[in-house]
């Protein structure tokens, strides 16, 4: 709320959605919206699919429909430059939908490995995201579930309420009903923070659901082919990253003789994907804050990672494969939580 104040912005609610009651301050600017035990969707939507859903009923909702949403994860922070961002995101008024960067790198760290590793994250954001948006203003490869701006009308007539299929990846399914319905997207200017999973558990989860949920997404006949065939592509290569992966043991035991094209594209994607974690860092860690020593050892560590985080993506994919579809881990990213738990 101060973040939004000091930017000069006076015109805004805050909505906190929940399954429980937190009971919040009393507030003008602040409204509490406790999900009912006994609601339930057209299609049967489940988690944040159905809390979000239940805000856009008409006897619930109390925005206009050229009004906008700015849609938060509980751990996301505003920064000034988001509010700018958004705003003028707004003012332009050609896109009913948008989206900017995230970094997790800016608050305290809680855990420097899960840190490093989603350093690749802030690259995708800036490589994939932001030339879907910018130059085709369409979500070819989807979008994130946090920092996505909305107008009112249009997330209305897309909809949360796409059956259990669209529950677990709902961002994902509700960019791709959103892209097949003609609606247009934009980059917005300005990071905001986040942290990333505490512990390597809960980033293994995170990773599965993802993957378990885009594939449910892919899959569904709600969606045509014609708008999610990159999406379609884009996770299958995250499927077979096992066997891509074991082509690193497998080429030194059993090496067969490969054209000079093949190896340069293999070195090529290698490379890309180092530069991406090395690049991740330096967007997401303050030289003047950390100093040079120990930037340049987050750069290091970054790179150290990389084996770590295949390994954890690959197990991922593979439980992701077998394991049951339909639910929806909640990471733990309550900092006051993990300390009470501690003592």
């Amino acid at each position: 709320m101060n973040t939004c104040l000091d930017t000069g912005l006076e015109n805004f609610l805050i909505e906190v959605v929940t399954d429980k009651a937190v009971h919040l301050a009393h507030h003008r600017r602040i409204r509490e919206i406790v999900v009912p035990k006994e609601y339930k969707t057209r299609t049967g939507a489940l988690f944040k699919s159905r809390a979000l859903q239940y805000c856009l009923e008409d006897n619930v909702n109390v925005l206009n429909d050229n009004d906008w949403i700015v849609h938060l994860d509980e751990e996301t922070l505003l920064t000034e430059n988001s509010v700018r961002g958004i705003i003028n995101f707004v003012l332009d008024g050609k896109h009913p939908f948008g989206q900017g960067l995230i970094t997790y790198a800016n608050e305290n760290v809680v855990n420097w490995l899960t840190t490093l590793a989603d350093s690749f994250r802030v690259s995708d954001d800036m490589g994939k995201l932001r030339l879907q948006f910018k130059l085709f203003h369409k979500p070819l490869f989807s979008w994130k579930g946090s920092y996505v701006v909305t107008q009112v009308g249009a997330e209305r007539q897309v909809s949360f309420d796409n059956g259990i299929d669209g529950s677990v990846a709902e961002d994902c399914f509700f960019a791709m009903r959103a892209f097949a319905q003609g609606f247009t997207f934009n980059f917005i200017e300005g990071e905001m923070y986040e942290k990333s999973p505490f512990t390597l558990l809960d980033f293994l989860q995170q990773r599965k659901r993802w993957l378990q949920g885009i594939l449910l997404v892919v899959h569904s006949k709600m969606i045509p082919l014609r708008h999610k065939l990159l999406l379609g592509i884009s996770v299958y290569s995250w499927v077979t990253m096992p066997l891509s992966t074991s082509n690193i043991l497998f080429a030194g035991l059993y090496p067969i003789p490969c054209p000079n094209i093949v190896d340069f594209v293999c070195a090529f994607i290698a490379a890309v994907n180092i530069y991406m974690y090395v690049f991740g860092v330096i967007k997401s860690f303050s030289l003047y804050r950390f100093g040079l020593v120990k930037f340049l050892a987050c750069v290091l560590g970054a790179v150290c990672t990389i084996p770590v985080n295949v390994v954890i993506e690959n197990v991922a994919v593979i439980w992701g494969l077998v394991g049951k579809k339909h639910k929806f881990y909640v990471v733990q990213k309550d900092v006051r939580a993990l300390e009470s738990v501690v003592v």
